[in-house]
Formats: structure tokens, C-alpha cells, sequence
């Protein structure tokens, strides 16, 4: 059997056993029994094919060419539907846009093929004595409009399922990729037959072993579509502007234009018997070329092949992103934060003049936080009015890109322009970064005087945006931070405030109780000896507690000299040897002199030994020990300990305590002053076993 007879009936079986499995549990997908009722059509179309080939005389191979343009009527509003609603999420709209389309393509096809079927075709022989394959049918004025259908709804399949394509993602595309292919496949090759068909008004029974050999081959792309599971029921929203940037409209285009421009060259030179061999290489040259377009991995090698070999960036991204997050990372207050950002803009973008102004939270005032080339006094006398504040603020809500406002009338632009004025007569541009988030105005930007009048390119204002964008966050994360230090500070100050409320309350209640005994025993010198007693000692408490706040709030300064460690705790801890309740020893190792403030000092191990005794301790051992670098002290107790949860979350915090008398002072003290030397703390505790604490110190000042 001949290869062309068996392409057509494998083609028509395959095509044919496909309707079958779509066909399976299709239920009311639209586009499913499309694809059913397009396989059938293309089956049969493919049938008619063989049996053309098989035809032993001219009349029948002509009924059969008849019958095969019958079936082909079905296919352009058949797959026209399918291409609108495969995969699609929003295909209803996609019906509504295109249904006096649909119906137009699909009834025009049909009308032409029944009512005007006489005039289809109109046979021709070859001079050549050969089979019934060499039939040459010309192609009569519906044939004609029939072929020119054909091409038209190729080219929109073509365009929508490029757009489906396009509009996918993910593993969305990975389960309609065949399929895609398959039906794309077969339509190019369509769009090829009917374009030589108009070019030479007659159809070639040549090509037909093409068109049976590509449905075959889409015909197994298409079941390996099949074989993944689910991709039917997806959900592909494609933009509704169909021929917008659509590579099939390019393809298209320009395959017609070449193939229009080489006939007219052939046919003014006399003919080339293998011009339809040319223009299918060309054709497939193109769909090489739009495969290439449409590929994810082929466009990624594209951009970096451009961005590395042919076009310079204006900027080093990565290096700014670094810069940009270096400078600012750490700044926690606005004006620190502003002035980082303004040197760092005038740096990257080379501008002399850089301004950014905050405005307030009732966005009715703008207030100067950083400039290059402002000082204080002359922004108060530029500074915006309240209305011309308002009516910036309103603009920059519904305009969030850079903008230049240097030829701009409006008022706000003028009002910005007087805010930020130009330093040199010709200093370029000067251009406004809006800083917003969620419909309100944080800040704005302005940068002008930009060294040799430069203008601001497409690259600087993108870059500017991604800048503000960082500035934005930026600035709200300072205001977030300051909002829970105000809250820190309130809390601490209510703490602080329970704390000395409640001591000279009871400091008071001595007072009053001694007061209201006075009159009553005041000749009993054993009462008034008492009385002051009682008085003096609620006063020095009084005290106590004064100083003891009034060190938490001084700033701590250190002024560290060479000194003896061991000699210094000795005398820190010479005070509490008459103790007879409280056992403390000292155990000396070997240590060099090390940089240590002693009167700061003084106070650590003074706090460690109060802490010990206050926690009930009966027992303190301290020792001291080098290791490598370090010198360390170590204080253990048998007190009553502290969870684990206390350590880690409270002990150094202010007002955190587990004595029934403490302030939670001490600890946060110390550290502090431990920290100041450039040592740190660690703590070891166990409930109802006791505590022990480690102070490491440098032996040499980092």
C-alpha cells in the first residue's frame, strides 16, 4: 500500500479513536465535545483523503475531493470554538465577544459547500499520462472563498491558543502544552495548504500526504495531552485584546508577505517547479522562529544574552540594593534615616540637590527631614502652605511614579518647585519621587542640580521607583519603631511608677502612723527616739530609691584604666565580710591587668552580692580564672534560684524581680556597665539551688 494511503487511514483512525476518549465522561464541557466534534470532522476529512488516493478514475477521486471540502466546512467554526474555550476561566466572555464571529466563519463555510457546490471545483487533467494522483483540481469562485475561510480562522485558532499558551503558568502549561501543539500543528499546516491554494487557485493532491502525515503527528502529541490528567478542567484567564502583541499575527504577516513577493518573482521568471518545497521551508523556518519567541527558556537566554553582551545598565542593581540596605538598615529615627537616603541618592544619581520632606499625619504639612542642599532656616521660609500641602498630597495618591516637574504648571508642581530650588542655572530636571503607601502620602523626594545637566533616562526613574518603594518601608518601619519605644517607654515609666508609688506609700503610712502618735506620747523620750528613727530611716529609703532611678536614666560613661581585677573585687566585697548570716569567699586566680573602670565596676559586684543575699542566699563563692583572651568572674550562690523562662526573658529587663524587696534595677545595671567594657554576661540557675553568674572580660580593649 502506498505511504500517502496509509498516512490518510492512520491519520483518520487515529483522529477517530481520539473523539472516542474525549468523549468519555465529557459531561457539558463546551470545549471537550468541541474537540470531539473537531477530531470527527478532521477524520473524516483525512478518510476522504485516502479514498481520493485510492480513486481509479477522475469522477470518483472528484466526489470524494467534493465530499473531503464538505467536511473541512465543519473544522473553522468547530476549532474556532475550541480555541475560545479550552482551559479558558473566563471563556463565556471570550463567547460573547466573538459569537456573531463564530457563528459568521461557521455558516459561511457550510453555506458555501451546500448551496454553491457546484461551484467548488472544476477539474483538470496533466498533460502527463499518469494516475489519478497528478489531478490537478481547480478551484472555483466558492472553493475560492471557501479557502480564504479556511486561512482566516487558522490564523485566529492560531492567535487564540497562543494566547491561552501565553497566559498560562506553571503547571498549567505543562498539562496543555501538547495539546497545544497538536492542534497548532495541524493548523499551520492548514494555513500553508490554503495559502498555495489562493496564490495558484487550485488544490494539489501533493500536499495531502503533508496534511495526513502532520494529523498523525499531532494526533500523538495530542493523546500525550490526554494521558495528563486534568488539564480540560483548568483555569486560563487570557487578556480579552486578543491581536495585541500576538506572535501569530507577526507569523502570519510575514509568511505571507514573503510567499506573496516570491510568486511574483517566479512568475515573472518564468515558473519554479519546486517554489511550493521553498515556501514550506519558510514556513517552517518561521514557526522555528515563533517556537523560539514563545519559549520561557529561550527568552530567558535572549535577556541575558542582551543585558551581558549588548547593553550596558546604567546601574549596578546589586551594588545599590547593598549600599541602600547598609545605610539604612540601622537607622531608627526619621531624621538619621532621611539623611542617609538623601546622601545616598545624590551619590548613585550623581544630583547635587537632593530633598526629602515628611509630611505629617493630619496631611497637612510638610516638614523638611534631610537635605544636600537646604538648611533649616531657608526650608521653613519655602516650606508648601497647608493648601498647596493638601493639594500635593491629593495628586501624588493617584500618581505614585516619578514624575518630572520642571515644565508642569499645576500648583503643587509650582509649590514643589519653590520647596526645592535649583542651585545652578542650568541644573537639568528636577524630579519628584512620591512616597506612599496605602493612599497616603508619607514623604516626597526631590532631586535636581544633577551634574552636567544630565536628564533622568528610563532606567533612572525605574530605578528611583524601586528606591521609593525601599524608602516607603523604610520609613514605616522607623515609625512603627518609635511608636513601641513611646509604648516601651510608657510601660517602663507605669512600672517605674507602681514601683515609687507603692515604696513611699508605705513610706507614708510610717509618717502618718508616727504623726498621728505624737501628740499622745511625744513626753515619752523612748517614743521620740523611736519616731526619729523610724523618720530617718524612711527618708535615707526615700533617698535610696531616688538614686537608685536616677542611675537607671543617667547615660552611662565608662573611663577604663589598667587594673588589677582581683584587687578590685576585693575591695567591691570589703564591706560584707563582718556578715556573720552570709558566707563570702573569694578564690584569686592569675590574671594580667586588664582596661576596667572600677568605680562602674564597683557596682557589678556590688549588685551581684545583694542580689545573692536578697535571693536568700546563705553562701557566695566568687573566683576569677583566665581563659584565652578572657578573664573571667564567677559568682555562685545557693539562693532560690530563677526559671529558665525568667532568665531568658526578664532578668535583665528594668522592674523584672523575684525578691519579695527588689526593684529589678541591679541586673539591668550591670550589664549594661559589662557591656560598656566590651564583656558580657551569662547566667546559670536552677529553682530552690541557686545561681551562677558569669562575667567575661576582655584582657586586651577592642
Amino acid at each position: 500500500m502506498q505511504p500517502d494511503i496509509v498516512l490518510a487511514f492512520g491519520g483518520c483512525g487515529l483522529a477517530g479513536l481520539l473523539a472516542v476518549l474525549a468523549s468519555w465522561r465529557a459531561g457539558r464541557s463546551i470545549d471537550r465535545w468541541a474537540f470531539v466534534a473537531g477530531m470527527l470532522a478532521l477524520a473524516v476529512e483525512s478518510g476522504c483523503r485516502g479514498m481520493i488516493s485510492r480513486s481509479p478514475d477522475i469522477s470518483t477521486a472528484l466526489q470524494w475531493e467534493l465530499t473531503c471540502l464538505t467536511a473541512s466546512a465543519f473544522v473553522p467554526g468547530i476549532w474556532l470554538l475550541f480555541s475560545l474555550t479550552y482551559a479558558r476561566g473566563n471563556a463565556g466572555i471570550f463567547l460573547t465577544r466573538w459569537r456573531l464571529a463564530l457563528i459568521a466563519i461557521a455558516a459561511t463555510a457550510i453555506v458555501a459547500v451546500t448551496l454553491f457546490r457546484s461551484s467548488l471545483l472544476v477539474p483538470r487533467t496533466s498533460l502527463s499520462e499518469q494516475a489519478a494522483t497528478s489531478l490537478l483540481l481547480q478551484l472555483g469562485p466558492a472553493g475560492t472563498f471557501l479557502q480564504f475561510i479556511q486561512l482566516l480562522s487558522a490564523v485566529l485558532i492560531l492567535t487564540n491558543l497562543e494566547r491561552t499558551f501565553r497566559a498560562a503558568v506553571g503547571t498549567v502549561r505543562w498539562r496543555i502544552k501538547f495539546m497545544l501543539l497538536g492542534v497548532g500543528l495541524v493548523f499551520l499546516i492548514r494555513l500553508y495548504a490554503s495559502t498555495q491554494a489562493l496564490l495558484f487557485r487550485h488544490i494539489d493532491p501533493s500536499l495531502d500526504i503533508l496534511r495526513s502525515g502532520t494529523l498523525v503527528v499531532a494526533c500523538v502529541l495530542m493523546m500525550r495531552s490526554l494521558v495528563r490528567t486534568g488539564h480540560f478542567n483548568l483555569d486560563v484567564y487570557p487578556s480579552q485584546s486578543v491581536l495585541q502583541g500576538s506572535v501569530t499575527i507577526l507569523f502570519v504577516g510575514a509568511y505571507l508577505l514573503i510567499v506573496g513577493v516570491f510568486a511574483k518573482v517566479v512568475t515573472y521568471f518564468g515558473g519554479d517547479s519546486s517554489f511550493t518545497l521553498k515556501t514550506l521551508v519558510v514556513l517552517l523556518l518561521l514557526l522555528l522562529l515563533a517556537l523560539l519567541l514563545q519559549s520561557d527558556r529561550a527568552q530567558l537566554y535572549l535577556r541575558r544574552l542582551v543585558s551581558r553582551h549588548f547593553q550596558r545598565p546604567l546601574h549596578d542593581y546589586r551594588t545599590v540594593w547593598l549600599r541602600f540596605t547598609e545605610a539604612t538598615a540601622s537607622r531608627v529615627e526619621q531624621t538619621e534615616f532621611s539623611r542617609a537616603v538623601v546622601k545616598l541618592l545624590a551619590d548613585i544619581f550623581q544630583a547635587l540637590s537632593v530633598s526629602i520632606w515628611i509630611v505629617n499625619d493630619r496631611q497637612d504639612e510638610f516638614l523638611l527631614a534631610a537635605s544636600t542642599s537646604l538648611a533649616e532656616s531657608r526650608a521653613r521660609a519655602l516650606q508648601p502652605t497647608t493648601a498647596e500641602t493638601i493639594a500635593i498630597t491629593e495628586y501624588l495618591r493617584q500618581h505614585t511614579e516619578p514624575l518630572d516637574i520642571e515644565e508642569r504648571e499645576e500648583d503643587w508642581a509650582v509649590a514643589l518647585r519653590r520647596c526645592h530650588p535649583s542651585q545652578f542655572p542650568k541644573g537639568g530636571a528636577r524630579i519628584c519621587v512620591p512616597v506612599a503607601s496605602g493612599g497616603e502620602v508619607l514623604a516626597v523626594i526631590l532631586l535636581g542640580d544633577r551634574v552636567g545637566a544630565a536628564a533622568f533616562t528610563m532606567q533612572d526613574l525605574d530605578l528611583l521607583k524601586s528606591i521609593g518603594d525601599q524608602v516607603t518601608s523604610g520609613l514605616l518601619n522607623v515609625r512603627l519603631s518609635q511608636r513601641l519605644l513611646q509604648a516601651r517607654e510608657h510601660e517602663a515609666f507605669q512600672t517605674m511608677a507602681t514601683f515609687f508609688v507603692h515604696d513611699l506609700k508605705n513610706a507614708a503610712s510610717t509618717l502618718n502612723l508616727t504623726l498621728q502618735n505624737l501628740p499622745d506620747h511625744f513626753d515619752d523620750p523612748a517614743f521620740r527616739e523611736d519616731a526619729l528613727r523610724g523618720m530617718g530611716k524612711s527618708v535615707r529609703h526615700i533617698n535610696h530609691l531616688i538614686s537608685r532611678l536616677g542611675e537607671l536614666r543617667s547615660e552611662l560613661k565608662i573611663s577604663p584604666t589598667p587594673c588589677d581585677l582581683n584587687q578590685a573585687i576585693a575591695a567591691a566585697i570589703a564591706s560584707f565580710t563582718d556578715d556573720k548570716d552570709f558566707k563570702l569567699d573569694c578564690t584569686a586566680g592569675d590574671l594580667p591587668a586588664l582596661p576596667l573602670d572600677r568605680e562602674q565596676f564597683t557596682k557589678v559586684v556590688t549588685n551581684l552580692v545583694l542580689n545573692a543575699r536578697e535571693a536568700g542566699a546563705r553562701h557566695l563563692q566568687l573566683s576569677t580564672q583566665r581563659s584565652g583572651n578572657w578573664a573571667i568572674l564567677e559568682a555562685a550562690d545557693n539562693g532560690c534560684g530563677m526559671s529558665a523562662e525568667f532568665v531568658s526573658r526578664s532578668l535583665f529587663r528594668p522592674f523584672q524581680t523575684t525578691k519579695k524587696n527588689g526593684l529589678g534595677i541591679g541586673m539591668f545595671q550591670s550589664r549594661m556597665i559589662i557591656q560598656a567594657h566590651g564583656g558580657r554576661m551569662l547566667v546559670e540557675s536552677t529553682p530552690n539551688q541557686g545561681t551562677v553568674f558569669r562575667v567575661f572580660l576582655p584582657l586586651v580593649q577592642n
